[in-house]
């Protein structure tokens, strides 16, 4: 009687928290029950949950069990239970995994693999699945006789960025997506954006608004630009879409919201945020459009800069609102009440009137209510922090109040750096998702704040008066820092704070599939250098590789006598957490990002690559083990460059030679490093995009797009450069040696020139030059960068230590 006794017990448990739950958000639990009601039978999602599994381990395809459960077994909660399936072991299933969806299958499948089988799940390009730790058929491990339940303590684990599709996604076809959909059910995720193909939707729209074809070649940007598009904050750049496009983009969204139903996920669709046509003035000559100002272009050049927006206090904007919303119903079916809309991110309100601004949100939510009577607006609520001179307590209230209740969902984007929470009394009442922001533009960078995440989420759903409703993660782009995006999302299901220091050395386990003592002792100090950033600073990788600074070392006024590489300086223990300037505040030179001591993440280096003999076989080792040499090398090039300008300065032309060297030189051992692992390399990136291709010419402008978003992105003119230049930076075999690498030349080249001549450094020859080069490579189509890699990636590694560091 004693485990029937328990049982009930935790079910009482469950009951009760899940009550006080509905208390706090009676709207939230409506609308799961309202969501639930558009999911497919459970016999879908349980055919669903196994299609993925014969994806993922198909040797084991009949080792487990699969069972759709009413949450009224969680206590009204969402959840998974692991049991021992009873019955003879070797003809047929010997695990029974119980969810309330087919996303709930896939985590507890998930959880089992990790901790009873130490298989760990990770993205392909950073290192892939391991599962050859999984017991064969018929002896996988048992669990003791209460098995396993875990339930969500918040309803929501999303997913994504609004800009993910353009950084990530953008070149993708179905076979990937099939993937990523896998990879976020066993994660948890069931929020995810789905965002793709609505161009061909727009297109429907604004044919009824009398909008021709040649009216939306100027409105819609190409596709690796179309986030910047759909947000209002250029046209036509990289564009047009052609037929093609449109139609292929159309049927892909379609595959992935049918897969992210079957699975269980309640996907977030767009709506309209107010961005329109130019024709459309003339259309509508009377309707409130507005010309917005210049974002980011060189000199206001109106093929792409400047578009336009319709007051959401117009009548129009309903309307076309509300036709958007319809549209999609009329294409995928009602399949969600979720919709995204964020009018006012980075678009500041012509006046801070409150009463103004409330009417402007109530505008927005009547267009999405009256294509949906349902209709919840997911809001992102970086505005809050980037504009937060504007968006006081005030404008915030108003904005956030001028929806009925609970239909507003507030993502919390930043709150693993700057919360908003914690500082706007739970957003005035309002639901929120406590998101981690942590990637810009797609940036390799080894960075990561693990103590936040570990403890943020936990501290933010228990605090008093929370109105937080789910965990998130809202990375610009995806595919690095493996790491910090596991711990991230078990924080979706885990209702106590994580010791990271022992969840890393399960992490390290599971990651490479056996045990190691050196291994653990690197990722100890991982935890706390790289992967410990509390300096508040956005981590856009500065690294001055790949974003070389634009700087006119003649006009800097240096004391000789200043420490200008303090940096370097030893720092002691890691266990201190002191913080390491790049260089003195007071220096005028460039300040690259730097929160650790280089010193400390040298010695983990070495120890993973003492490690190498015993876990080179794993391809999650081989990736982290280039990660981490390209991480040292980046920083070690940052502080060989500073040495190269101060020779500058202090016209040492022997000092600036062999500095200058040296740093063309690491560009060139780098791109050698990165090229022997299969994971950093340009060629995948840019033969992607040539595969979408159904003819020459979009061929050629898929290649531009790849070509242009990771290096200049946006437009520039003879001696000025993109201001968005280098935002998408790569780490990428081929893109160091023919892109970086001349870029760096021509500039120390230049600085030599200036010493020689006993002349001004000319930064403007120096511009046009790496311009006109960037333009030319930009356009090329000649040159076919490798897909697969080539080089020893260990014993490369252990040259490379032993050249920089003996």
């Amino acid at each position: 009687m004693r485990p029937i006794k328990l049982v009930l017990l935790v079910l009482l448990i469950l009951s009760l928290h899940s009550q006080s739950l509905s208390k706090k958000h009676p709207s939230i639990e409506a609308l799961l029950d309202r969501l639930d009601s558009l999911l497919p039978t459970p016999s879908v999602q349980e055919s669903a949950a196994k299609g993925l599994l014969q994806r993922l381990l198909p040797t084991h395809f009949h080792s487990f069990d699969f069972r759709i459960i009413s949450k009224d077994v969680c206590g009204g909660s969402s959840c998974f239970l692991v049991e021992n399936y009873h019955g003879p072991r070797r003809i047929g299933p010997e695990i029974l995994i119980k969810g309330t969806t087919g996303v709930e299958i896939a985590s507890g499948l998930h959880w089992y693999l990790k901790y009873k089988c130490n298989a760990h799940v990770s993205w392909d390009k950073t290192g892939g699945i391991q599962i050859a730790s999984v017991p064969q058929p018929g002896h996988l491990p048992r669990l003791d006789s209460k098995g396993i339940l875990i339930r969500r303590p918040v309803p929501w684990n999303y997913y994504q960025n609004v800009v993910t599709s353009s950084y990530s996604y953008v070149w993708w076809g179905w076979k990937r997506w099939e993937r990523e959909i896998d990879w976020m059910a066993l994660q948890g995720i069931n929020l995810p954006l789905a965002f793709t193909g609505q161009e061909a939707i727009w297109q429907k729209v604004f044919k009824r608004f009398n909008i021709s074809k040649e009216d939306l070649d100027d409105f819609f940007g190409g596709p690796a630009f179309l986030a910047w598009a759909r947000m209002g904050n250029l046209h036509a750049w990289g564009g047009p879409l052609s037929k093609n496009w449109l139609g292929d983009q159309l049927l892909l969204q379609k595959q992935i919201l049918s897969q992210m139903l079957k699975l269980g996920m309640n996907p977030v669709l767009p709506s309209f945020s107010g961005n329109v046509p130019s024709a459309l003035r003339k259309i509508y000559p009377g309707a409130n459009i507005t010309r917005l100002d210049n974002w980011n272009t060189v000199d206001g050049d109106s093929r792409w800069c400047c578009t336009y927006l319709l007051n959401p206090s117009d009548p129009l904007f309903i309307d076309i609102g509300e036709a958007f919303i319809k549209q999609q119903i009329e294409e995928y079916g009602e399949i969600t009440n979720i919709y995204n809309c964020d009018t006012f991110n980075e678009n500041t309100p012509p006046t801070s009137e409150p009463g103004y601004i409330s009417s402007l949100g109530a505008a927005v939510y009547k267009a999405m209510s009256k294509g949906n009577k349902n209709a919840v607006w997911l809001m992102q609520g970086w505005l809050f922090s980037s504009d937060s001179k504007f968006w006081k307590p005030p404008q915030m209230k108003a904005l956030l109040h001028s929806v009925p209740s609970g239909k507003m969902i507030v993502l919390d984007l930043y709150a693993e750096v700057k919360p908003i929470w914690n500082t706007s009394t739970q957003f005035y009442g309002t639901p929120y998702i406590w998101c981690m922001l942590h990637n810009f533009g797609g940036n390799i960078e080894m960075y990561g704040a693990l103590d936040s995440i570990s403890s943020g989420p936990v501290d933010a759903r228990v605090s008093e008066n929370s109105t937080m409703v789910g965990v998130g993660m809202c990375m610009e782009g995806i595919e690095q820092n493996p790491v910090v995006y596991e711990l991230t999302s078990e924080m979706a299901f885990g209702d106590k704070k994580v010791d990271v220091q022992q969840w890393l050395k399960s992490y390290a386990r599971r990651r490479y599939m056996k045990e190691n003592k050196k291994i653990e002792a690197a990722w100890e100090i991982l935890y706390h250098t790289v992967y410990n950033c509390t300096d508040g600073i956005a981590d856009h990788n500065t690294d001055f590789i790949v974003k070389f600074p634009d700087w006119d070392p003649s006009s800097s006024v240096q004391d000789e006598s200043k420490q200008v590489d303090s940096y370097m300086i030893s720092s002691g223990p890691y266990e201190t957490k002191r913080r390491f300037l790049f260089q003195d505040k007071s220096s005028s030179l460039p300040k690259a990002h730097l929160w650790y001591s280089t010193k400390e993440v040298i010695k983990a280096l070495k120890l993973f690559l003492e490690a190498g003999d015993d876990l080179f076989g794993s391809l999650t080792y081989r990736y982290d083990m280039v990660d981490l040499m390209r991480q040292v090398l980046s920083k070690l090039a940052n502080q060989v460059y500073i040495e190269a300008v101060t020779a500058f300065i202090k016209k040492d032309m022997g000092s600036l030679r062999r500095s200058s060297e040296k740093f063309l030189e690491l560009i060139k051992d780098m791109d050698i490093l990165l090229a022997s692992d299969d994971n950093f390399l340009l060629g995948t990136w840019l033969e992607s995009a040539k595969k979408l291709a159904r003819n020459s010419y979009e061929r050629k402008q898929y290649e531009w797009n790849a070509r242009t978003q990771v290096t200049m992105w946006y437009d520039s003119k003879d001696v000025n450069q993109s201001k968005l230049h280098d935002y998408a930076n790569k780490f990428w075999s081929g893109l160091l040696e023919d892109y970086y690498l001349p870029r760096a030349s021509f500039y120390f080249n230049e600085m030599l020139k200036s010493l020689q001549d006993k002349k001004k450094f000319k930064v403007e020859k120096w511009r046009r030059k790496w311009i006109k080069m960037s333009h030319k490579w930009q356009e090329s189509s000649s040159k076919v960068y490798p897909v697969k890699a080539t080089g020893d990636a260990l014993a490369i590694s252990r040259h490379l230590l032993l050249k920089y560091f003996p």
